[in-house]
């Protein structure tokens, strides 16, 4: 679950892409992660179909079709194309993910050497412990699991996708092509309209700090902006300041740093 959570928070993939992706389709090499570039090519996705479409398509856009559960079940799962072209796409792993994966392969390696044949090995990334493909169904129980033991809000598997958008605009100041091309929509207003929900709360924002220090005559200083220039402090040479206002500019991380400070003043 650990795993499902962070690689479709961190590469904004649907849980059929998730549960699809192959280690071929991996690269997590030591040089690859030292060096930032560690990525993931989603090219297939796992769905769950109807035997009669599948013959009735003769199998197009299948690339394979796993063993079925009960041959009373109308439906099988596949491993397929994706629906569209925009959702074939190559996502960059953060470190921390790129690791996690290192973890987990050797676990799933150990797995292989113990039970030797009778491990049906697809590649899969996301497998059971015999190596079949996850089931939906135990993706969202676990998570709904989760969200009853720690009293967390209830969500779908979905919003993590969705505030993998979200925050991934927020982190890069708006720039909808490269999230685009990370989350795979077909359509870009499709972004866009996550994106305007940002700038709709950024201009709230600004709305109460208007009537806070307007209206409200809070902090009403005509000369504030002289003032607030005055409050410079100097860099080392080896600090780079751009990212550094970056960093602040995230209200999470401002936070913590404050928190810090403050603690360090106390010592």
């Amino acid at each position: 679950m650990k795993l499902a959570l962070n690689l479709a928070f961190s590469c904004s993939m649907r849980m059929g892409e998730m549960l699809g992706l192959t280690w071929d389709c991996v690269d997590i090499s030591d040089e690859a992660i030292e060096e930032g570039r560690a990525f993931i090519y989603i090219d297939k996705e796992v769905q769950r179909v109807d035997k009669a479409a599948i013959q009735e398509l003769h199998g197009k856009d299948v690339i394979l079709v796993f063993p079925e559960e009960s041959r009373k079940n109308k439906t099988v799962r596949v491993l397929k194309l994706p629906k569209t072209e925009s959702s074939i796409r190559k996502v960059f792993l953060p470190k921390s993910i790129a690791e996690m994966l290192v973890e987990w392969k050797k676990g799933q390696d150990k797995i292989k050497e113990t039970l030797g044949e009778e491990y049906m090995d697809y590649n899969l990334v996301m497998a059971t412990p015999f190596g079949l493909p996850v089931g939906t169904s135990s993706i969202r129980k676990a998570l709904n699991d989760l969200i009853k033991e720690h009293n967390l809000p209830p969500v779908v598997f979905h919003s993590l996708r969705h505030t993998s958008v979200t925050y991934k605009l927020k982190l890069n100041g708006g720039d909808i092509k490269a999230v685009q091309g990370d989350s795979g929509h077909s359509q870009i207003n499709m972004v866009t309209d996550v994106y305007s929900h940002i700038i709709d709360d950024d201009r709230r924002k600004n709305a109460e700090l208007f009537e806070e220090a307007f209206y409200e005559k809070k902090d009403l200083d005509p000369s504030m902006h002289a003032h607030a220039a005055g409050k410079t402090v100097e860099l080392p040479t080896d600090v780079d300041a751009e990212l550094l206002a970056k960093v602040l500019s995230n209200p999470e991380m401002a936070a913590l740093l404050s928190t810090l400070a403050k603690s360090l003043e106390k010592k």
